[in-house]
């Protein structure tokens, strides 16, 4: 079986994915405004050999739930919330090896500076940076930006294509690999005819000039997305290096070879994309212990406050049903396949609150896997040999203990079978996770627009 690959999921934030542990007793996530905190979790996680640090995040606040913010606010659902690219490099320079996936949110961003400041990101981590690319679902982020509503999801989409094709050519094609002598006898640090200016006119940018940036060793950070839409399926095929999934195993191995065989439909290979699955684990030494350690989580749990975080998502106010009223197709604009997966019918029955406040066990709709390292192995080999996954984003419960006890008690009994390596590779976080160098493939979109030493545009 080949082996497993892991990140770890976390924001900037008390209250991020399973909403209401913030307030057991050992949870220590208000310590989030501490570079002491995130330090600490990243020399942890670099000790169980995690391959990355996935920090999501969110723009704008989750007002959806009764058409206000209260809800959020009371128990801490995404704010408040800081800046995760700010923390990078305190990680980095605590760790060797860790990745960090830094989710940002292109709709509001300009690429020429956003470029640079992920070329920054990769110098100062050497090589160890991946960009999460969203496009954002809150209206209220665009209300904050100026603007009265978000774009349309299939025109979001259509603005992150040009935005891509901005900053691969920024990454790729500006500095050849050879202009820079840094040559102090002749006092010439970087030859002119080998930085070249780009001239983008595109249908939402237009950017004309060159990489303020020199090249960092990956130059393209590795790209992480999670579209399930047609729409995010495409542009994952066509972008993406990590995939995030969710859903079922039969779920999960249909998007999974969709999105293999749409990225052979764009050239590529698809063996260079890589899929996780969101997961959240609950694990002590023993079955029954653990099943304990799950009952006392539960008792901090807020399906409530999940529920209003999923009213965000959905871009639906659950507040406005009875707990076993039918949940009805509406048309919004925010995560596709989430309104999807709550409006079709399951077995025939229609989705409820009730229903949906049950899955919330632990505060959202992932649903744990609870046992002795030995029972936590087995599922998590049974999901990559089954689906076709390469890997798992593991989902925080109550920090840092939830990550520490998997570092403590899975890792080890994955590595015993021979699933989960023992030690880092050397190099950057691409040449990690795909073991080919730390620049993209030519076959990427990407590749094609670097140019070759001679000063020509490479093929």
């Amino acid at each position: 079986m080949k082996q497993i690959l892991m990140n770890a999921v976390h924001m900037s934030c008390v209250g991020d994915i399973a909403h209401g542990l913030w307030t057991h007793p050992r949870d220590q996530s208000s310590r989030y405004t501490d570079l002491d905190y995130w330090a600490e979790l990243a020399r942890t996680l670099e000790r169980g050999c995690f391959d990355s640090l996935f920090l999501a995040d969110i723009v704008g606040a989750n007002d959806v739930y009764e058409g206000r913010p209260d809800a959020a606010l009371r128990a801490a659902v995404q704010m408040p919330i800081d800046d995760p690219l700010l923390l990078v490099p305190a990680m980095a320079h605590a760790t060797r090896h860790l990745g960090f996936g830094v989710t940002a949110n292109l709709s509001y961003e300009q690429p020429y500076l956003f470029a640079r400041r992920f070329t920054t990101l990769d110098h100062l981590s050497r090589g160890r940076v991946a960009w999460n690319v969203v496009t954002g679902f809150l209206d209220s982020a665009a209300r904050a930006m100026g603007q009265e509503r978000q774009l349309p999801h299939d025109e979001r989409y259509a603005r992150a294509e040009d935005f891509m094709d901005v900053v691969y050519k920024l990454w790729e094609g500006s500095w050849e690999d050879d202009a820079l002598p840094r040559d102090k006898v002749a006092g010439v640090y970087a030859l002119p005819e080998k930085v070249h200016a780009i001239d983008h006119r595109g249908p939402y940018y237009r950017v004309q000039g060159a990489h303020l940036s020199e090249p960092s060793i990956q130059r393209t950070p590795v790209i992480f997305q999670a579209g399930a839409s047609a729409r995010g399926i495409d542009f994952a095929a066509r972008h993406a290096e990590c995939v995030f999934v969710s859903g079922n195993k039969a779920q999960a191995r249909e998007i999974v070879g969709t999105i293999r065989a749409r990225a052979a439909a764009f050239g590529r290979d698809p063996a260079d994309l890589r899929f996780f699955l969101g997961v959240v684990v609950v694990v002590a030494p023993t079955d029954a212990l653990a099943q304990e350690l799950d009952a006392e989580y539960r008792r901090y749990a807020s399906p409530q406050a999940g529920l209003a975080h999923f009213s965000s998502q959905t871009g639906i106010d659950f507040s406005r049903y009875g707990l076993d009223e039918p949940i009805s197709l509406v048309k919004t604009e925010s995560v596709q396949s989430f309104v999807e997966s709550v409006t079709s019918k399951s077995a025939g029955k229609a989705w409820t609150v009730r229903k949906l406040l049950e899955q919330m066990t632990l505060g959202s709709r992932h649903t744990p896997l609870i046992g002795s390292p030995q029972r936590v192995a087995d599922a998590l080999e049974s999901w990559v040999r089954e689906t076709d996954i390469d890997g798992f984003n593991l989902v925080r419960t109550v920090v840092p203990e939830g990550f520490t006890d998997f570092v403590d008690l899975v890792i080890p009994e994955l590595q015993s079978r021979g699933s989960f390596k023992t030690t880092y590779a050397e190099g950057s976080l691409r040449h990690k996770l795909f073991g080919a160098g730390d620049r993209l493939p030519r076959r990427h979109p990407a590749g094609a627009l670097r140019r070759a030493a001679s000063g020509g545009a490479s093929t």
